[in-house]
């Protein structure tokens, strides 16, 4: 028996020791950065943005592993499995810390399990609807979603996503239940509130400004309290005096638990000179995203975001009963 915990705790310190001497050469090959989306959506492009632009600092290529399903946490358990040595990365949104709350024995915990690297991006949401949607301004749609509740139709991308989220916080905010029709993506549910068979859709601006911007839906306001940069002439919903909606979209980098701080450190220097690079913020406000100031892009501030989100957003499912199919 003694034996058997010698060889254990020498096992646990040969390998401690070989994260070590790794962390010295850090990278000497190529990272791995797994997005646990389907290509082709923004976080697919966010994603490809961020390993462009990281690459460079690091001298090695980046690939982005795109492995999606169960609303992004088959990639995220793939993350919290693999050794950690800084060359499996995850690169996830607010489902990082909503997932806990909608499914029953998730194989990792979004803190317990993964180093924080930083943030990324801040992608702010806005309340569309289809164009002949009856009310002229704000102030008259709050009174309209009020009067009419479940007649009308709210869309979002399925359970768990941004516009969801976006959604739940609005009836919430507004005190209203609106009937809810889930997609399975934002691509649809946008297709049919521009073909007018559904009423609203609450989300990020990367998939809803264009359409806002080519006449083929109305917004009505942001869903925060500031207008966005994107859309100066629409209000923030706060300008009716609606108080309790607030909610922005931002995606993190997480390592697995145990990487070595000196490899966390060159990663998050690396993401930090990303954010700040004129070709990754240009290309974000494209999308109608904003990288994040370079004091966000560190752990610190990704850890207390997450929990944060955890907080909110992940109470908000739960008060809301919502589980995962």
């Amino acid at each position: 028996m003694a034996f058997r915990f010698v060889r254990q705790g020498l096992a646990l310190l040969l390998a401690v020791t070989a994260l070590q001497v790794g962390a010295q050469d850090f990278p000497n090959r190529a990272i791995t950065m797994v997005m646990p989306y389907a290509a082709g959506g923004p976080g697919d492009t966010i994603t490809r943005v961020f390993a462009g632009a990281m690459q460079k600092h690091l001298g090695q290529q980046i690939v982005v592993d795109n492995t999606a399903g169960a609303s992004g946490s088959i990639g995220t358990a793939k993350v919290a499995r693999a050794r950690p040595d800084g060359y499996t990365l995850l690169m996830i949104h607010v489902s990082h810390a909503t997932n806990v709350a909608m499914y029953k024995g998730l194989p990792y915990h979004p803190v317990d399990d993964f180093e924080p690297i930083g943030r990324a991006t801040s992608g702010p949401m806005v309340i569309v609807t289809r164009n002949d949607f009856p009310a002229r301004n704000l102030n008259e749609f709050v009174a309209y979603v009020k009067a009419n509740g479940p007649k009308i139709s709210l869309a979002h991308a399925g359970v768990g996503s941004a516009s969801h989220l976006c959604g739940l916080m609005m009836m919430n905010a507004l005190n209203v239940k609106l009937n809810e029709i889930p997609y399975k993506g934002t691509g649809p549910a946008l297709n049919d509130l521009m073909g007018g068979q559904v009423d609203i859709l609450c989300d990020q601006t990367s998939g809803t400004v264009p359409s806002v911007k080519a006449g083929k839906i109305k917004a009505y306001a942001s869903a925060g309290k500031t207008r966005l940069p994107q859309l100066p002439e629409v209000p923030a919903i706060s300008d009716a005096g609606v108080e309790g909606f607030d909610i922005n979209i931002s995606f993190g980098l997480y390592a697995p638990k145990g990487t070595p701080k000196p490899v966390l450190d060159q990663l998050t220097s690396a993401l930090q000179k990303s954010v700040t690079d004129p070709e990754v913020r240009q290309r974000l406000e494209a999308m109608g995203i904003s990288a994040v100031p370079v004091d966000q892009a560190r752990p610190e501030a990704l850890r207390a975001h997450l929990k944060n989100e955890i907080d909110t957003l992940g109470g908000l499912l739960i008060k809301a009963g919502v589980k995962a199919n």
